[in-house]
């Protein structure tokens, strides 16, 4: 695991070395390489590559980047692990192929001279990002892995094209301006991330997973800095998986019989296993972050399984009761014989963190989770280099409320007729939340009732929806959007948007859960969920592997009916009957909580000056991007009681402290 810079600039420019323009770029990315550096450049042709090491497998400098293929025809830097790397490297040997050291590095680049840059693609297994120059065609092809699991941007500077494994390196190039993408931040208020390929900058753009970049001489010269950069071509999709596991389960029928239930779940543990073997090969110390819950106890299940002495797994836990999963973590790792870690976390060792996290996620990210995802990440890395964890399950395998929920509601609701519709949503969001939450308690159990404002507000949003698919974008969205400056709604430049009126163009009116794991596939989970675990892990140099995310067993999961995924109201049906094979149904049947934080109280506590001096500073109002006295007033609402939207306050928290951190706009 590590990470790279490069540039390709006009070689007209008659530049005489690189390495003052690489040399900051790399140095940014110091934490997710510690171990080593390298540098490789060719001024004539205005190409660059630097990269930096974290050692994971041939620790020796035979595993050394950049790295030149046997024949001399490419040169590569690469971030992320092949994990079938052995297998290819015997095929690569029986023709002729010969091998330096042990690295799969040094597999991938001679896979791609050996058979080309796209058939090398499809036959990795893994999580990665890389940058190839070919010498002979003069040629530099960037891609990222299939889901989006390792990070790849693209800037325009000053006579050329920048790329790098993360947003910050990109701003140390010298020279490098940009100006904020307001059409992109209101995006980011909307969903919490950044939706590929767009960033907070307008002349950066991320690579869109599984997308493959050609790039020439033709491409820098004379070219703007304001010129569009160009986004590649797909090599795999999301998009196709499902349409090819889709025709695989209309040619084989779609029953449920037991039979087929036990085949299912044979064939998933079949590949679950063989995916979280590959990803145990390391040349380091190896654990697994537990948090008790069904995909990361999965995970650990087989690791036990396949390990000849006891893994070491890392939790932590809070000391608000609301918020602590490490008693169902500690019962999970005791049952399976793990090394376990358990580290109690106080209120203000989380608060602490806060102010780090700009310069720890680089672009604004406002999903809470990241503040524990950092915190036990930090803690396995005291121990191990590498780390497997459960993510994915919830995407491929309907997980989420809103997954059944969704189902249910979105048919229901659109079958009312839209202004009566529409009469019923303002209807219930015309209470404010403190008030449902009252209300709530005068209702037979209603005192078991969690969040019920902010529920019954979610509801009105849905019911004033006109489409299925804004219905469903509904419920990926928060309330943070309405901050934007002039009450701006987007829709014709969201990606999800379009994606999600393609879908229901295509395949009829209403949201199916097909409609909502390829929505979540394509965007939430490479955008949020996954740049939060790349993100968290390197910053500590951490190596984060997520055996859930094996193509093959998205793909599997492609093949399989709804009922196998949402049986009984529940999600992940086919997981936990996997995970029954291995832990009792008691120790991990129990409502899904996520990875939370208490943030109302900490932003009415600890965090209220903090979060006033950026929700009340100059810049709020600045560059037309938000509705500066609005802001105010939920501020004061929050303070006062008479809402409870913690989160749509963070979602402008964490831009203006990013803001202050990486676009030097001072707040």
């Amino acid at each position: 695991m590590c990470g790279f810079a490069g540039l390709l600039l006009d070689p007209s420019l008659g530049l005489e070395s690189l390495a003052r323009r690489l040399g900051p770029m790399s140095d940014a990315l110091v934490h997710r390489g510690p171990d080593d550096q390298g540098l490789w450049e060719d001024p004539e042709a205005g190409v660059g590559l630097a990269f930096r090491r974290l050692s994971i497998l041939d620790l020796s400098p035979a595993g050394r980047q950049p790295m030149t293929s046997a024949g001399g025809r490419y040169r590569m830097v690469f971030n992320g692990e092949v994990y079938n790397f052995r297998s290819l490297r015997d095929e690569l040997r029986s023709v002729g192929v010969a091998f330096r050291g042990d690295s799969d590095s040094e597999v991938v680049v001679n896979a791609v001279e050996q058979w080309g840059v796209g058939p090398a693609l499809e036959r990795f297994i893994g999580m990665f990002a890389l940058a190839l120059w070919d010498t002979r065609e003069r040629v530099l092809w960037l891609t990222r892995d299939r889901l989006g699991i390792k990070p790849l941007y693209l800037a325009r500077v000053p006579g050329g094209v920048a790329f790098a494994s993360e947003l910050g390196a990109l701003t140390r190039f010298p020279g490098f301006s940009s100006p904020l993408d307001a059409e992109a931040v209101g995006l980011y208020l909307r969903y919490l991330y950044f939706p590929a390929p767009l960033t907070p900058f307008r002349r950066v753009r991320k690579l869109r997973p599984g997308h493959l970049v050609r790039l020439t001489a033709a491409d820098v010269e004379g070219a703007a800095e304001s010129a569009p950069l160009p986004q590649g071509e797909a090599w795999w999709s999301v998009a196709r998986a499902r349409a090819d596991g889709e025709a695989h389960a209309r040619g084989n029928g779609s029953g449920i019989d037991p039979g087929s239930d036990r085949r299912a779940v044979d064939d998933l543990e079949a590949l679950l296993r063989d995916a979280v073997s590959l990803r145990m090969i390391a040349d380091v110390p190896l654990g697994a972050l537990l948090s008790g819950g069904i995909d990361s106890s999965v995970v650990v299940a087989l690791m036990q399984q396949l390990s000849t002495s006891p893994v070491r797994t890392f939790t932590i836990g809070f000391d608000d009761p609301a918020h602590d999963e490490s008693a169902a973590a500690r019962e999970v790792a005791r049952h399976l014989g793990t090394h376990h870690t358990a580290l109690p976390v106080s209120g203000q060792d989380a608060l602490d963190v806060i102010p780090r996290l700009p310069s720890i996620f680089n672009e604004p990210l406002a999903d809470p989770s990241q503040i524990p995802t950092w915190l036990v990440c930090r803690l396995a890395r005291r121990d191990v280099t590498v780390a497997l964890t459960g993510d994915g399950g919830d995407e491929l395998f309907a997980g989420y409320t809103r997954h059944a929920a969704g189902g249910r509601l979105i048919p229901r609701t659109q079958r009312v007729p839209a202004l009566p519709r529409r009469l019923m949503g303002e209807a219930l969001q015309g209470l404010r939340e403190p008030t449902w939450d009252r209300l709530a308690t005068l209702l037979p159990g209603g005192g078991s009732v969690r969040l019920a404002g902010q529920k019954a507000h979610k509801l009105g949003r849905l019911m004033k929806a006109p489409t299925p698919a804004d219905a469903y974008r509904t419920l990926l969205s928060t309330r943070a959007e309405e901050f934007r400056a002039g009450g701006a709604v987007f829709g014709e430049d969201d990606p999800l948007e379009e994606l999600l009126r393609h879908l229901t163009a295509a395949r009829g009116k209403g949201i199916t859960l097909s409609h909502m794991l390829e929505a979540d596939q394509s965007y939430y989970l490479p955008d949020d969920l996954l740049q939060k675990v790349d993100r968290a892990s390197m910053a500590v140099s951490l190596e984060a592997r997520v055996p859930i995310l094996d193509h093959r067993v998205v793909e599997f999961s492609w093949h399989l009916p709804d009922a196998m995924k949402i049986r009984g109201g529940r999600g992940k049906w086919i997981l936990r009957e996997l995970l029954y094979r291995h832990v009792p149904r008691a120790l991990v049947d129990r409502p899904k909580t996520g990875f939370s934080v208490p943030l109302a109280p900490w932003l009415r506590g600890p965090l209220q000056q903090w979060a006033g001096d950026l929700l009340t500073a100059p810049s709020v109002g600045a560059e037309g991007i938000f509705d500066g006295p609005r802001l105010s007033r939920a501020w004061d609402d929050f303070r006062a009681g008479r809402s409870d939207d913690a989160l749509s306050l963070w979602v402008v928290l964490m831009f203006q402290a990013w803001r202050a951190e990486w676009s030097g706009v001072p707040v």
